[in-house]
């Protein structure tokens, strides 16, 4: 294999990772070091910091043609996540495949205040509806041994993923297939939680075709509800708002452009005394909570 500028040569890690970044980088991608790091550490098994103190170890061929077909892969904006079959998420390791939503970082803020809220429940029930690849309910199973933790999704791949991942975790989590709360099984369990969190679909229909190349392989029925993004947000309250038990709560996390909005349509109805909407790490209003 020659130098042509793109394609990768048998050199050194340190050059590797040089060329890795500047590829990510033309390609438009901000966080093309980070990237670059952790592409070549699944592809030689380095970690970042044996990256640096073996600078000048060269790549077999295997590693080679393994970090090419990532980065070609990665260059077509394909999420890192996808490329590499994994996604790192609240200390956990997770299995994400085509066809199913990534689970991106700020969700872990909504993990962090539902478990919060449960501080103080001794053996809490959970319920999480529309779990993609399980990261919600895997990860509040993880911090909270004593909690019973179940989870549905209307996809069947999505089902499939979840339920995989939960058993290479070794996690008790029980995964249904229902659409939102439809399954007896599903609205039972949302009937005994102490709280209902989701990750809903909260895009504006009017977003399609203007969100960055990555989105486009998302599951656009994991993305867009409607002309504001609330169908299925609302359509998920009111079926829980009779099944909660009293003093339950519905955790949500929304666009920034529609949380307020929900959260005041929740507080003119009768079934919840309180909602409020808390901000994410970088000041954004997202996550809603309405307590029956």
């Amino acid at each position: 294999m020659t130098d042509d500028g793109s394609a990768l040569t048998a050199r050194d890690v340190a050059a590797t990772a040089a060329h890795v970044r500047a590829r990510l980088s033309a390609a438009g991608i901000a966080s093309a070091a980070a990237e670059a790091a952790w592409l070549l550490e699944a592809a030689t098994g380095l970690t970042r910091a044996e990256q640096v103190l073996e600078r000048d170890r060269p790549l077999d061929d295997d590693e080679r043609a393994r970090l090419e077909a990532w980065l070609r892969r990665r260059e077509a904006r394909e999420p890192l996540q996808l490329v590499l079959g994994v996604a790192p998420f609240h200390g956990l390791e997770l299995q994400v495949r085509p066809g199913v939503l990534v689970p991106r970082p700020e969700t872990e803020s909504l993990v962090e205040r539902v478990l919060a809220s449960l501080r103080y429940v001794a053996a809490p029930r959970v319920h999480d509806v529309g779990t993609g690849c399980g990261a919600i309910a895997l990860a509040i199973a993880a911090a909270r041994p004593d909690a019973v933790v179940t989870a549905s999704d209307v996809d069947a791949t999505a089902v499939l993923v979840a339920r995989a991942n939960a058993a290479a975790l070794g996690l008790p989590v029980t995964v249904w297939s229902s659409d939102l709360l439809a399954a007896p099984d599903v609205a039972a369990a949302a009937a005994a939680a102490h709280v209902v969190v989701a990750n809903p679909p909260y895009l504006p229909e009017g977003d399609r075709g203007r969100l960055p190349p990555e989105v486009d392989f998302d599951p656009p029925e994991a993305l867009f509800a409607g002309a504001d993004g609330l169908a299925v947000a609302r359509a998920l309250a009111r079926q829980v708002a009779p099944l909660l038990r009293p003093g339950g709560m519905l955790w949500l996390e929304l666009d920034p452009r529609n949380a307020q909005a929900f959260a005041d349509e929740l507080a003119t109805e009768a079934a919840w005394r309180e909602t409020r909407v808390e901000a994410d790490l970088n000041g954004r209003r997202r996550f809603v909570m309405a307590r029956r």
